[in-house]
């Protein structure tokens, strides 16, 4: 595949995100605004070159959201510590950007196989929602997705949006983190307090959190505004649970990396739900999936390429068939110009793809996270 794949945009618009957040959190501005900078090109990219892609709904709350604390950081006087009073309007506007306005257009329906983070989400969040009345004990109210990116961590919080029609809130710690001193926590309590004011409305809310670990991860060189931020984050979660039982407020994380989370986090999400590599059953529903708008050769046999895909991603299965598809409209630019149709992918064109890209993850790293599972799985 070129280097104008998406889940190789994907990994290096994240990539350049995690970049970002750890020069801020080290007050390196300078280099955290050039990644902001580059993971804004490269989300813009990815929304030019696939506009049919289901998340791009959110990759533009994203950018929204890097431009802003891009202006924040170059308005930044380095000399010049501003006290935190003043601020409320601000902050109120950042939760208000948070919000994802239009619904991203993904429902479970075009999410292959995970059925068992499908089965737990549905008694986490929907059933809940349609039926409080059937859960005199309450319900988890904090669902942590873990495993290796690219397997549909950020798809299914999308999709849980759509199932029950709520409101979507995008934070993570780009959009948390303030220039004015003491402003984090604040704006952690202000992002709970608007999901609570949506939900006494009637409406589900759902708060997104990709990459928690950047977030709610403990470092070596942390200030003491994140760890007030991490402990109101934490208190936040627990009213979840004690305070606000008839509100119907969720939260989900994201992460690659959940050993970063310390204990604290972890017991506060009660489903903690390992999206793995996609078994043979799963890879062939995913075959399924991304082929039905392609022609296939009566040679194709889906079967048989799942066998040759174990240790791909769901995203690397996705590149492989549109490189796949690539290969024939290439073969029609060159001896038409484009004239006429592109002739239906064999199974040679898969394995040409095949010769040329390997699994994205390493088989090391899959142990490492069984491992993890091992020891708080919580599904």
């Amino acid at each position: 595949m070129s280097s104008t794949s998406l889940s190789y945009l994907e990994n290096m618009a994240r990539h350049y995100a995690v970049q970002a957040v750890m020069k801020d959190r080290e007050g390196n501005f300078g280099e955290a605004v050039k990644y902001y900078k580059s993971a804004i090109n490269v989300l813009t990219k990815i929304i030019q070159l696939y506009p049919d892609n289901a998340l791009n709904t959110i990759y533009k709350d994203w950018i929204r959201q890097y431009k802003k604390r891009v202006m924040d950081l170059e308005n930044l006087k380095a000399s010049i510590v501003p006290a935190s009073g003043g601020k409320s309007s601000e902050s109120e506007e950042d939760i208000e950007e948070m919000i994802v306005k239009d619904r991203p257009n993904v429902t479970f329906k075009d999410i292959a196989d995970l059925e068992h983070a499908k089965k737990a989400i549905m008694e986490s969040i929907i059933f809940p929602t349609r039926r409080p009345d059937l859960f005199p004990l309450g319900w988890p109210r904090g669902i942590l997705l873990f495993g290796p990116p690219g397997c549909g961590k950020t798809l299914l919080a999308a999709a849980v949006a759509n199932e029950i029609e709520g409101v979507f809130i995008h934070a993570d710690a780009a959009s948390i983190m303030s220039k004015w001193l003491g402003d984090a926590e604040k704006k952690v309590a202000k992002l709970f307090r608007k999901a609570r004011e949506l939900s006494s409305n009637g409406k589900p809310v759902i708060i997104f959190i990709d990459e928690v670990d950047s977030l709610l991860g403990t470092f070596s060189n942390e200030v003491g505004g994140e760890v007030r931020m991490r402990n109101q984050f934490l208190q936040e979660m627990d009213g979840l649970l004690e305070k606000y039982g008839k509100h119907f407020i969720y939260v989900i994380a994201a992460t690659n990396k959940p050993w970063k989370l310390d204990e604290a986090f972890i017991r506060r999400f009660q489903k903690r739900i390992y999206v793995p590599l996609p078994n043979y059953q799963a890879r062939i529903e995913l075959l399924k999936l991304y082929t039905k708008k392609i022609k296939l050769a009566s040679d194709v046999d889906l079967r048989k390429l799942a066998s040759l895909l174990d240790g791909y991603t769901a995203s690397d299965i996705r590149d492989i068939i549109m490189g796949a598809h690539l290969r024939t409209v290439s073969e029609l630019f060159m001896k038409t110009g484009g004239r006429g149709e592109a002739r239906p992918v064999t199974f040679a064109d898969f394995k040409a793809v095949l010769e040329d890209r390997k699994p994205s993850v390493n088989k090391e790293m899959i142990k490492v996270y069984k491992t993890w599972y091992d020891k708080f799985k919580a599904v």
